[in-house]
């Protein structure tokens, strides 16, 4: 778990400050060159130094673990789709009104709006969940604009010293914002009580959850945001902010209401809609994480070689 910097050693906040100070110049420095130029630039960094950064490694063994299937030529397309992505999504972030007037001028479609609409006309609240792809940023600054009271449980970043310059930035979208912990729950369980609307990135390696099945493979996740739901009456949600062709604009896509049965039900739910999804735009998920760790030695379905060749942790 993230610590304060009172709690890492010397070399640790060395270099965490390091990294801080680089982002922050590089975040500075590109907010000097117009919105529709910085967007693609910073894809374009990070696809350059990706390779130096570990991003292809993990990219690559993620993808081996989980897609036997795809040929090194796909592979090393999805790389450099990755990174340009986080680039992207990077710079959006940090780029305030013209990425607000982005997402406020998205198309919204699917069965999950007028789930989201009808929760709201009852007073009930609403569990939205979503995953690290495209930018899942959007689909919250979409909903915020046209009147939906959306807060947003976010998770402290490792680098302390990153960590506060980010949060300000995310929580320019929209508040409140709670961050992942004790206080942060029960702010959130306040706001799901008056009503209040909740989005949550699901697809994270969550210590204490389940092991689902996601891409054919075994993967911890959290069923925390399945809970709430049950637990409050609360719609229960999956949403996205699918990257259009361009690179700039979005759609917001609200998938089905998942009907209340049970946590692990729910959850895998929300893991086969975001597959299906990533499938579609293999691209645009971050498949920079360590979503399936520890690896397990199991063959995958997939594997035309049965899963002799394995991957460690």
């Amino acid at each position: 778990m993230p610590v304060a910097p009172s709690e890492l050693t010397f070399s640790q906040r060395a270099k965490y400050f390091g990294v801080n100070i680089v982002l922050r110049g590089l975040i500075g420095g590109l907010k000097l060159i117009p919105y529709r130029w910085r967007v693609p630039t910073m894809g374009w960094v990070l696809r350059k130094i990706a390779p130096f950064a570990g991003f292809h490694k993990r990219v690559r063994r993620n993808l081996a673990y989980t897609r036997p299937d795809l040929s090194p030529s796909e592979i090393e397309q999805l790389c450099h789709q990755v990174a340009d992505n986080v680039g992207r999504t990077l710079a959006e972030l940090y780029a305030g009104t013209p990425f607000w007037e982005r997402a406020q001028a998205a198309d919204i479609r699917g069965p999950g709006l007028k789930a989201l609409q009808e929760a709201k006309a009852a007073g009930r609240p609403a569990v939205l969940v979503t995953g690290h792809f495209g930018n899942y940023d959007a689909a919250r600054s979409k909903l915020v604009q046209v009147g939906f009271n959306m807060g947003a449980l976010y998770r402290r970043m490792a680098n302390p010293y990153f960590n506060d310059h980010y949060v300000k930035a995310i929580s320019a979208t929209g508040k409140p914002m709670f961050e992942q912990g004790k206080r942060g729950m029960v702010e959130m369980v306040r706001h799901l009580k008056s009503g209040g609307n909740i989005a949550i990135v699901a697809d994270m390696h969550a210590q204490g959850g389940e092991y689902l099945p996601f891409f054919g493979r075994p993967a911890l996740t959290s069923t925390v945001p399945a809970e709430l739901a049950l637990k409050y009456n609360a719609a229960f949600i999956p949403v996205y902010g699918l990257r259009q062709e361009n690179g700039l604009d979005f759609a917001i896509i609200m998938a089905d209401e998942i009907p209340h049965s049970d946590p692990v039900t729910m959850t895998q739910a929300v893991c086969d809609d975001l597959e299906r999804r990533v499938r579609q735009n293999m691209g645009q998920w971050f498949w920079v994480h360590r979503r399936w760790k520890p690896m397990h030695d199991t063959p995958h379905p997939d594997d035309p070689n049965g899963g002799a060749e394995t991957i460690g942790s």
